[in-house]
């Protein structure tokens, strides 16, 4: 049975985001995936998933998994110890490619039991979703009666306090979302539809479990963060500072003559050595590394530590000051001003 602790977060949650109507805790990112993967299969009966180049959800077997030779490959294992029978049903598209998922339903629609997207991705560095691509994915779910997830992991309470979902105006089947919802804490969830989410044991014969899932002292720091963001004007000061951030260290560098961009949504950000923003994967793999080495041991040694890899997003948080903004900022001219030269 659920204690008091887990049924204070949940209902706070499904407040916030109505399209959970019911919440299943677990204690991390990767269990909320597999199992919300685990769940819109036995939901629909079928095997097939779809998930997009460039994206992350947890290291589960099903998941760990890149891109085939060519459109509407299966996907092939990308780590050590992973049978390829285990991923011969995850089909791997490109990300803001409409076109991919209308030729992937025509072909498999009765055969695919999900779609699982970052709305914005954050693990090949910050890359915004299409309104067209999030529209036509969930027109093509609700046509052939598969199920779509929308990972709020990393978006959940960062870019919106609704999230994602309220940005593009989409209602998913399954949200899942991470340790915002703990205050960094080792806390998890997945949740959506009552008569899906009705499918999970007890009530249903998909299984799920975990002895440490919503482990008190988490859920504790979890209503103490998830209290703090709904008070008002939390989200218009936090993307003010992130925008004031990404604004800065891209005139830096436009200074300096360094090719750079940047881009954010609400408290979440993308540093690119490009001289425009990505659209999908291939755009982020064209990305200066050596520019981005550079850039990062030189914010290093002055005290400033961005995430360590030209794939991964960055976030803001409302702790960071103006004060703090500013020294980034200057430092940050000096940094590109050295890479110039």
């Amino acid at each position: 049975a659920a204690t008091r602790a887990e049924v204070e977060i949940a209902e706070m949650i499904t407040n916030i985001l109505p399209a959970m109507e019911e919440v299943r805790l677990v204690s991390s990112g990767t269990e909320a995936g597999m199992s919300a993967i685990r769940l819109a299969r036995g939901y629909t009966g079928r095997n097939r998933i779809i998930k997009f180049e460039g994206c992350y959800h947890g290291h589960s077997d099903a998941l760990l998994v890149k891109a085939g030779s060519g459109l509407l490959t299966f996907g092939n294992p990308s780590s050590a110890g992973v049978p390829a029978s285990v991923t011969e049903h995850t089909m791997v598209l490109e990300y803001n490619n409409p076109e991919q998922l209308e030729d992937a339903f025509a072909k498999y629609g009765d055969e695919i039991a999900c779609v699982i997207v970052e709305a914005f991705a954050g693990n090949m560095n910050l890359v915004r979703g299409t309104q067209e691509f999030i529209d036509t994915m969930r027109r093509l779910c609700t046509k052939h009666g598969a199920l779509l997830i929308v990972d709020e992991v990393m978006t959940g309470f960062r870019v919106a306090l609704k999230g994602a979902q309220s940005l593009f105006n989409v209602t998913p089947d399954i949200t899942m979302l991470g340790k915002v919802i703990g205050g960094g804490m080792p806390v998890a969830a997945f949740g959506g539809r009552r008569e899906i989410m009705e499918k999970i044991a007890p009530c249903g014969p998909v299984y799920q479990a975990g002895t440490l899932s919503g482990n008190p002292v988490a859920v504790a720091c979890g209503m103490a963060t998830l209290k703090k963001i709904q008070a008002p004007g939390f989200y218009d000061r936090l993307g003010a500072q992130t925008k004031r951030l990404v604004e800065g260290l891209q005139a830096a560098a436009q200074a300096a003559g360094v090719p750079f961009t940047a881009d954010s949504v609400g408290g979440m950000f993308g540093l690119y050595f490009l001289p425009q923003r990505p659209q999908g994967f291939a755009d982020v793999m064209k990305a200066d590394k050596n520019a981005f080495n550079t850039f990062f041991h030189g914010m290093l040694d002055r005290g400033h530590y961005f995430a360590p890899s030209t794939f991964e997003a960055g976030f803001v948080s409302i702790a960071h000051t103006d004060e703090v903004i500013d020294k980034t900022i200057a430092d940050a001219r000096e940094v590109f001003a050295s890479m110039a030269k």
